[in-house]
């Protein structure tokens, strides 16, 4: 795995982003700064803007406005040597994966590993089918796999060139427990070596252990960033993260919106814990 030099600088800058789907708002002037290392949890009910929000940061779409600058490449001029300049330094895997049907396992693999050439890649690929206890499918086709076992391949896909921004949206679908919990500590790892990722869920329990910072999302604004315990003292009275999360979303909750000002507090320190181009693959790896 490639370290990637911890910085105080964001590797992702999200400034007053707002997406429009002809008169709907989807994603409305969301606002934040996640540094090398931050593991940020972005949660918020169907319908949010999540999802929106990390196809934007991606540079899967455009945004309508706003300043996004993600892993030093800037987003915002539409400049499309930039976004292909993204897709070397950043993975995307979405909650449902696109695969390619005609390749087994081992040759998406090996795919990924040439055309990001990623030296030592076969290594790497073997020790990462290994990890999430896909060795034995290695020879299967995409079509045959399970839906946790695609989870893990396009999971696997995205560490094999060690992106500096990863985003993860509701990986843990289809996970069986072990599953879950060698993602969640893969994660932290990968953390730990600079990298800085987004990680979506609806289950807050799940991942509230490994983020440095969460991201509440409800009707395309961002009602709460800032770090996980910053949450728990706005709302003093909640018995648990996950209340203080409902009580983030709940309509009661506008009062306290902050600002943009206020979400472009800069990312603490990272975890201490064991942690369009036709040139390169239209697969959930960026």
């Amino acid at each position: 795995m490639i370290d990637h030099p911890h910085s105080i600088e964001p590797q992702i800058h999200c400034n007053e982003l707002k997406k429009l789907y002809d008169d709907y708002l989807a994603v409305d002037g969301v606002s934040f700064d996640l540094a090398s290392g931050n593991i940020g949890g972005l949660v918020g009910p169907n319908g949010a803007g999540k999802t929106t929000t990390m196809r934007c940061l991606a540079g899967l779409i455009p945004a309508t406005s706003g300043q996004l600058q993600i892993a030093g490449c800037e987003l915002s001029d539409g400049n499309p040597a930039n976004v292909i300049e993204l897709k070397r330094r950043l993975a995307y895997v979405p909650d449902d994966p696109p695969l390619f049907d005609d390749l087994t396992v081992a040759q998406h693999l090996e795919f990924i590993g040439r055309i990001y050439d990623v030296p030592d890649h076969r290594r790497k690929a073997n020790e990462l089918l290994d990890y999430f206890q896909l060795a034995s499918k290695a020879n299967a086709g995409a079509t045959t796999l399970s839906r946790g076992m695609r989870q893990k391949l396009a999971i696997s896909c995205a560490y094999l060139f060690d992106p500096a921004v990863l985003l993860l949206d509701e990986p843990m679908t289809g996970l069986d427990p072990p599953g879950i919990r060698r993602l969640l500590e893969s994660i932290q790892v990968r953390a730990n070596a600079g990298t800085t990722i987004i990680i979506s869920s609806h289950l807050l329990a799940m991942i509230e252990d490994i983020c440095t910072h969460l991201l509440v999302m409800d009707d395309g604004k961002l009602q709460y960033f800032g770090q996980v315990e910053e949450l728990w003292n706005r709302f003093p009275n909640a018995k648990s993260l996950e209340q203080a999360y409902f009580e983030a979303t709940s309509k009661d909750a506008t009062a306290w919106e902050i600002t943009a000002q206020e979400t472009t507090v800069q990312a603490s320190a990272p975890l201490t814990a064991a942690s369009t181009s036709d040139s390169l693959p239209a697969t959930p790896i960026c």
